[in-house]
């Protein structure tokens, strides 16, 4: 099983893994920024940065990828991506990389989550189909904290990396601690923003977050990216909130 199957030329099909839970025939926004994430990656040199645009709801069809370089260098590059779906662009994605270089004289502490509990949580009872929510292991450490697990592969055939596992499920922080119902609000990320101090070395990868919401309807979610060895990075995503 996998996320994506690829049907070559820079073209994908999306699989039940991706479906969202606002619409069956969509896709949630986590695999899609995995999948720009893998393909708008730098030799020799480490994401620090994605910024994943979502020009509406994401339909579950064949698309194409293009990608291209904005910034090129050895030090620093930026480029981007846009997924195109019945000829228009449903996502585009920009991702800073930066070279690795040698450690710096200074060490800072490593923040770390709490312990990885021993038993999986069945965090969605109501709907046991829902395919990306199936796709992940999911473990509860607070109302807003959760350990997760991506069971499948990104791209049919390719191994998944921490990165792919960091991706897939940074876009959940708006749904892990929504704050309103989510049967009877809408609470949607147009864009979201990962920032990766390092990437995840091992499968299991833990989001902290929080939601905070304004009085005209819009609202901010932030959160935190952890391994077993502590700190990883960091999620931002704006909210449009609405009754559905």
């Amino acid at each position: 099983m996998s996320f994506y199957l690829p049907l070559g030329d820079g073209e994908f099909r999306p699989t039940k893994a991706t479906e969202s839970p606002w619409d069956t025939q969509m896709q949630h926004g986590g695999p899609p920024a995995a999948l720009l994430g893998k393909l708008l990656a730098v030799e020799g040199q480490r994401l620090a940065r994605i910024s994943v645009d979502f020009l509406g709801p994401i339909p579950r069809r064949d698309f194409q990828v293009e990608t291209s370089p904005l910034k090129p260098g050895r030090l620093t590059s930026l480029n981007e991506a846009h997924m195109i779906i019945d000829g228009r662009t449903a996502v585009i994605a920009r991702a800073w990389h930066i070279a690795p270089g040698p450690q710096p004289p200074a060490v800072t502490d490593a923040a770390h989550a709490d312990a990885l509990p021993g038993e999986a949580d069945d965090l969605f009872p109501d709907m046991p189909d829902w395919g990306y929510g199936q796709a992940i292991e999911w473990r509860a450490t607070a109302e807003t904290s959760i350990w997760t697990r991506v069971k499948h592969d990104l791209i049919d055939g390719e191994q998944l990396t921490g990165r792919d596992r960091a991706l897939i499920i940074a876009d959940s922080a708006n749904g892990i601690s929504a704050v309103l119902p989510l049967d009877k609000w809408l609470s949607i990320p147009p864009t979201m923003s990962t920032a990766l101090l390092r990437e995840p070395v091992d499968e299991w990868v833990h989001l902290s977050c929080r939601t905070a919401l304004s009085d005209d309807g819009l609202g901010l979610c932030t959160g935190e990216l952890y391994d077993r060895g502590g700190a990883l990075g960091q999620v931002t995503q704006p909210l449009v909130v609405r009754a559905r």
